[in-house]
């Protein structure tokens, strides 16, 4: 596949999605959602894939929305371009896709993560930060809400106080204490990102796939459930689980005292 905006390579059941737009902070055009939608339709579609790594090129993660695309252009005169349309056709759908991707995914962040460019790391299970990477909700300096799940994310993982303190006042959340307060899984120095990206993804590419994503899917569905349906949601999931193969040699490998080798199904 040939993209402009990104790069996506698959290697050892591993993909590698790189917002590639190094000149403008990876920021996130029309174009670019189209050739993001693609790849992700592909790791949907591609069984020999077992986890996405999702990243960007240069200095920074991503800064969001470019302000310059022509969905975005305020013309003087002329209405203003309706945002929540962009929001709909572009974010809300890649949000979906992250959350409901049939394999784990891990963001690595290289730098800013910036508006959407934030909301759309907090989208993926798993986020590793280089030390000098930085968490930004930029929408109230332009007099817009958070968008891209960062309402739904924000909450959940910090508490209403810091998620209110990040979007209202649009400071910038350094990723250390970011890890600190919940908002990511791990900071780490910035040489040792990608050895611990690449150390994490191939971890992951090992281990019962459909296992993990049930997993996400039941923490996700827990805050909307009660303890009685939440109860049921996971007897489901066991039972699905249970007849799996990858349960069969999960048994199988502890029985033997040997390391299992799961396919993923």
């Amino acid at each position: 596949m040939n993209f402009e905006n990104i790069r996506f390579d698959v290697a050892g059941g591993i993909a590698r999605l790189v917002l590639n737009r190094p000149d403008k902070l990876n920021s996130f055009t029309g174009a670019m959602h189209a050739e993001l939608r693609t790849a992700l339709d592909h790791v949907q579609e591609n069984k020999s894939i077992r986890v996405l790594v999702l990243t960007g090129a240069g200095r920074a993660f991503c800064a969001g929305q470019d302000l310059a695309d022509p969905a975005m252009t305020l013309v003087a005169g002329q209405q203003p371009p309706d945002i929540g349309n962009v929001v709909e056709t572009n974010y809300k759908p890649l949000v979906l896709r992250l959350q409901n991707l049939r394999v784990p995914t891990i963001a690595a962040v290289n730098g800013i993560a910036a508006g959407a460019g934030a909301s759309v790391a907090l989208a993926c299970d798993l986020v590793i930060a280089a030390k000098s990477a930085s968490f930004l909700q930029a929408f109230s300096k332009i007099g817009l809400v958070p968008d891209t799940g960062s309402t739904w994310f924000l909450p959940q993982r910090v508490g209403m106080a810091r998620a209110l303190g990040l979007a209202m006042l649009a400071d910038k959340l350094p990723a250390e204490k970011a890890a600190d307060w919940g908002l990511i899984w791990q900071a780490v120095e910035d040489a040792d990102l990608n050895a611990s990206v690449d150390k994490l993804a191939a971890q992951l590419a090992l281990m019962p796939t459909k296992a993990l994503v049930r997993t996400r899917q039941a923490m996700h569905a827990a805050p909307l459930h009660t303890l009685e349906q939440q109860l049921s949601m996971e007897g489901g999931f066991m039972r699905e689980l249970g007849w799996s193969p990858d349960y069969a040699e999960g048994v199988a490998a502890f029985m033997e005292k040997r390391a299992p080798r799961f396919t993923g199904e």
